[in-house]
């Protein structure tokens, strides 16, 4: 049975002290990450409900609502984050106009049961 683990598409995190929101941030400026994680889910992701092209407009939208995430932090926060049940994705606020990008494939099985205390406690 496959447990549950996550495929990383990993681009860095920095620490940074300040919180500074600079430049306009755009689905574009992270073609290369949306890219390679698009590679990765062609060649080693087995996914029931999404195809490659389902899963580049995912990415492209769980990107938008990341980066609206991010522009609206607090004041205190560093990352925006969007997720589905396939992915996950996180900018990460750095020294620069561009925060970095990662882009996590969630997966898990299908077979695996939804929650093994309740089929334990049924069974006694």
């Amino acid at each position: 049975m496959l447990s549950l683990s996550t495929a990383i598409c990993h681009f860095g995190l920095s620490v940074f002290s300040q919180n500074h929101k600079l430049g306009i941030v755009t689905v574009d400026m992270f073609k290369q990450e949306i890219a390679d994680a698009l590679k990765a889910f062609d060649k080693y992701i087995v996914c029931v409900d999404k195809t490659p092209e389902d899963c580049e407009g995912s990415l492209r939208s769980l990107m938008e609502k990341a980066i609206k995430a991010y522009e609206n932090r607090g004041p205190h926060l560093r990352h925006g984050i969007a997720l589905d049940r396939q992915v996950t994705i996180i900018l990460s606020q750095t020294e620069s106009d561009r925060p970095l990008c990662g882009i996590y494939f969630n997966l898990h099985s299908p077979y695996q049961k939804k929650n093994t205390a309740k089929a334990a406690k049924s069974t006694t």
